[in-house]
């Protein structure tokens, strides 16, 4: 019996295989694949239907993603004009930047005591004959130290120290709600620290913390303006 398949014509069926391929077109040479050609009259291939995407167009702004506080980097009308809280994150509660504050100046305050202590440094001894004020410009300087480098550190890496973090707050720059840069952190640490640590403390911390009580539009305190920061909340 012969295995050649049957000449044309014979009647006999071809065979059916449907992962057979199929036999190019005709014209053109090209793969069935390609995209139809635009329709004669040079008109769009979608017909009267917008193209897809919006035609590749970018979208308003320039195709990048908006800036954090709104149309502009102070939202609308610059830093101090027209709608100034326009696109920006809430500001922090003023009690709460307290209470955060609190926490920090606890926990780095235990820091500062222990260094005094291993290094010798007292606020002021004491015998039968006279009160001693000794070596407490060693320990303000400590006091100094610790306090820039925590708020230095700490909020040029994520915006938060331990306390604002614990409290949903965070640091951000006024012109774009970015984390502040290290040079911009030592300034604000810097205007906080130094009057706490060498001369008066309380009073120092109370007015330029306290500041933020009644700061319009911002909430700032006097160190966030030296450095053009905000807190804002992050819950």
């Amino acid at each position: 019996m012969s295995s050649e398949p049957p000449p044309p014509g014979s009647g006999q069926p071809p065979d059916e295989d449907p992962f057979k391929k199929q036999p190019p077109p005709a014209e053109g040479g090209g793969s069935p694949y390609d995209s139809p050609p635009p329709p004669s009259g040079g008109g769009s291939p979608y017909g009267d239907q917008p193209p897809p995407y919006g035609g590749g167009q970018p979208p308003p702004g320039g195709g990048g993603e908006p800036p954090p506080y709104g149309g502009g980097p102070y939202g609308s009308g610059g830093p101090y004009g027209g709608d100034p809280l326009a696109g920006m994150p809430p500001l922090a509660d003023s009690g709460k930047r307290v209470l955060a504050r609190i926490l920090d100046m606890i926990l780095v305050g235990i820091v500062v005591w222990l260094l005094s202590w291993a290094f010798g440094f007292t606020q002021y001894t004491m015998d039968t004959d006279k009160i001693k004020f000794g070596e407490s410009f060693g320990k303000e300087v400590i006091a100094a130290v610790c306090y820039v480098a925590y708020d230095t550190v700490m909020m040029s890496r994520s915006g938060q120290t331990l306390g604002k973090k614990l409290l949903n707050l965070r640091v951000a720059n006024l012109d774009n709600g970015s984390t502040p840069s290290v040079q911009t952190m030592l300034t604000r640490s810097l205007v906080l620290w130094l009057p706490f640590a060498f001369c008066c403390a309380c009073i120092w911390t109370a007015i330029a913390g306290g500041w933020s009580f009644f700061d319009k539009p911002y909430k700032q305190g006097l160190h966030d303006k030296a450095a053009k920061t905000v807190v804002v909340s992050t819950s």
